[in-house]
């Protein structure tokens, strides 16, 4: 029989490897970034199709979400 070793099958390693992710704290520039704007009222809106209609109040809505920072508004037609 023959033996397996870890270096005999340069295929196999590849597949067990994982992508390495940095692990480092994001500085304040990173971590805030584009959002000083939406902070004074500038946001950056944008139309959110998959959700158009109401179910309980029977209306077609338009769902506006900001592109930097997340939030959400809706408006009723």
């Amino acid at each position: 029989m023959p033996r397996y070793t870890a270096h005999c099958s340069s295929d196999f390693r590849s597949a067990d490897m994982a992508e390495v992710i940095p692990f480092r704290k994001p500085s304040p520039k990173e971590k805030h970034k584009g959002k000083n704007l939406c902070r004074h009222g500038h946001h950056k809106w944008s139309v959110d199709t998959k959700k158009q209609f109401d179910v309980k109040a029977g209306k077609l809505v338009t769902v506006y979400h900001c592109v930097r920072c997340g939030e959400k508004k809706v408006t009723s037609h």
